[in-house]
């Protein structure tokens, strides 16, 4: 007889990635893990997770402190803490004298240093603006007001204040209970910028320098430095004054310069039906109206470093389109002022785009001009006239701002980026120049030396 043959229950080759246990099995023994490490209680337990939330707790005030005393240290500082242990051992080592006395030396400094750091300071600091907006040049003192809300006596202290590029640094003396004092200090305002004023922060170390604590106590403001501006009387320019409400060949269904007459459509108001041709046609018909020209002035100003020749000339320019500026806001026209934007310098290539600045207010336009700066990425006064002319709409003016080296050809390129009708004017700021009017074709060249010249150079522009 043959034995039957049984079936083994090794596993082969082929299923070596295989699990051959039921789904229940694992699912037991992962409950039965987990209730065994789960379930451990007892003296070493507690024991085991106390010493591991002491480790974080410790490892967390380490990590704490080693911060604060980075911040504290200056770099002469830990030249010094590093000089202690090195003199220490070398001097043992070697058997120098010296060493061991520049060790203890600077151990003895380090605590000195620490020890001026005690104690809390209280103060209550502001720093006091009179004015956020000046021109150039316009005197600004700010004021430090310190005071002492504390029932004790206070140290006195070093209050710094960086103001722009520079640091305003002010001792002050200690300050009986309740007491305060004031303190003024300049605002550099010889340049067109923005300047940054403050945080005011007290600052508290030892004479050497190896310690230093800054405890901020106000935010930092901002002063706008705008440009010299000059007036310039409604009646200088002429152009806006010449194009002011004539009419124009645009057709508007309500206005002041009649047209003609047409047939009523739907949507026209009834009170533009003209009775007496509606009686004698049958058909209702309505007046038509070409629409009067509105002002609205473009300015343009070059930031392409290309058209200056020096500093001085762009900063005369920013100053000739500020005072346009000033004045059409003030006579209460639509304006349009426009800056070339600067390409970054991770850019392939040159980027041709503009920014049009905010002429809601006199304080918002000069704020913005404060802030431009000449750029060699930036685009050249024809590409910034094509992007006005484009943007902005019933455009009647148009003045191009630029400098002593932009020559006729690119004048007269930008000029005719704008549409036909528009009088387009080219500002030439030529430092110290003669003050010149010329006229080619389309196209006014006003040249400058000065600000001043601005207003009389228009006013002759205006009567020629």
């Amino acid at each position: 007889m043959s034995a039957t043959p049984t079936r083994t229950s090794r596993r082969g080759r082929g299923d070596a990635g295989v699990d051959h246990r039921l789904p229940g099995a694992t699912a037991g023994v992962t409950e039965a893990r987990t209730r065994i490490v789960g379930g451990r209680v007892g003296p070493g337990a507690d024991a085991v997770r106390a010493a591991a939330e002491a480790a974080q707790a410790v490892r967390r005030a380490l990590s704490g402190a080693g911060r604060a005393v980075s911040t504290l240290v200056t770099p002469l500082g830990w030249s010094v803490l590093c000089v202690v242990p090195l003199g220490l051992v070398a001097g043992y080592a070697l058997g120098w004298t010296e060493l061991l006395a520049i060790a203890v030396a600077a151990l003895v400094m380090l605590v000195l240093a620490a020890l001026s750091l005690l104690g809390r300071t209280a103060f209550e600091v502001a720093v006091v603006l009179p004015d956020d907006r000046v021109s150039v040049g316009q005197p600004l003192t700010g004021e430090l007001r310190v005071a002492n809300p504390t029932r004790r006596r206070v140290v006195g202290a070093t209050v710094e204040i960086p103001v722009a590029d520079g640091l305003v640094e002010l001792h002050l003396p200690g300050l009986r209970a309740g007491g305060s004092v004031h303190e003024p200090f300049s605002v550099p305002t010889s340049r067109r910028g923005l300047v940054r004023v403050g945080p005011a922060r007290t600052v508290r170390g030892d004479a050497v320098g190896l310690v230093r604590r800054e405890i901020e106590w106000t935010d930092a403001a901002e002063v706008f430095v705008h440009p010299t501006t000059v007036g310039i009387p409604s009646t200088s320019t002429g152009f806006v004054r010449d194009l002011e409400g004539s009419p124009t060949r645009d057709l508007a269904p309500d206005d002041l310069s009649f047209h003609a007459i047409r047939e009523y459509q739907p949507g026209d108001e009834r009170r533009h039906i003209h009775w007496r041709s509606t009686a004698k046609t049958g058909t209702f018909m309505v007046r038509q109206f070409e629409q009067s020209r509105r002002s609205h002035l473009v300015i343009a100003l070059s930031l392409a470093l290309d058209d200056f020749a020096d500093p001085e000339e762009f900063e005369l320019a920013v100053s000739a389109a500020g005072s346009l500026g000033v004045r059409a806001i003030r006579d209460a026209r639509d304006l349009s002022v426009v800056v070339g934007e600067r390409t970054p310098d991770s850019a392939r290539r040159r980027a041709v785009a503009v920014r049009t600045l905010d002429t809601v207010t006199r304080g918002r336009l000069l704020d913005g001009l404060a802030v431009v700066e000449a750029s060699e990425s930036a685009p050249t006064i024809a590409d910034v006239a094509r992007a006005a002319g484009g943007q902005a709409t019933g455009v009647s003016v148009a003045f191009l701002v630029v400098g002593s080296t932009t020559t006729l050809a690119a004048l007269r390129s930008a000029a005719v980026r704008f549409p036909l009708g528009v009088e387009v004017v080219a500002i030439v700021c030529d430092a110290e120049a003669v003050p010149g009017v010329r006229r080619l074709a389309d196209l006014t060249v006003l040249t400058i030396g000065y600000l001043d010249d601005l207003r009389q150079s228009l006013a002759r522009a205006a009567a020629s």
